[in-house]
């Protein structure tokens, strides 16, 4: 079963996605910064992380870079955020991310691209 890192502040987001990810058959765990995400990931090794941008301690292009530099299997990262300006989205492929997506996300919207970067979509 492939494991997906939710990486959010707002409990009520996570409690979202977390629902529409488990439902779709994969595994999920949750952090609620950079810092705990980054601490996560060191330990143990996921197959894709979803990551807000605007956390405290940490930020999400912050734990996207530290990521990066990390020497773990480079695994996708989705971006998923507020915010909307085509810098926000530079900012973050320049960070990392595989995918930047807008909230609010409809679930299609999030497991589609999901099954895509995991390889589980056959073109």
């Amino acid at each position: 079963m492939k494991r997906i890192l939710i990486i959010d502040d707002a409990a009520t987001v996570r409690m979202f996605h977390r629902g529409i990810l488990e439902g779709a058959g994969y595994q999920v765990d949750e952090a609620v910064n950079g810092v705990e995400a980054l601490e996560k990931a060191l330990l143990t090794p996921f197959d894709l992380y979803i990551v807000d941008v605007n956390m405290p301690k940490l930020d999400g292009y912050g734990f996207l870079r530290e990521l990066r530099n990390q020497n773990l299997p480079q695994v996708p990262a989705i971006m998923v955020s507020t915010e909307a300006t085509a810098d926000d989205r530079r900012r973050a492929y320049a960070a990392g991310a595989n995918l930047y997506l807008v909230k609010p996300t409809r679930p299609d919207q999030l497991v589609a691209p999901i099954a895509l970067l995991l390889g589980e979509v056959s073109p």
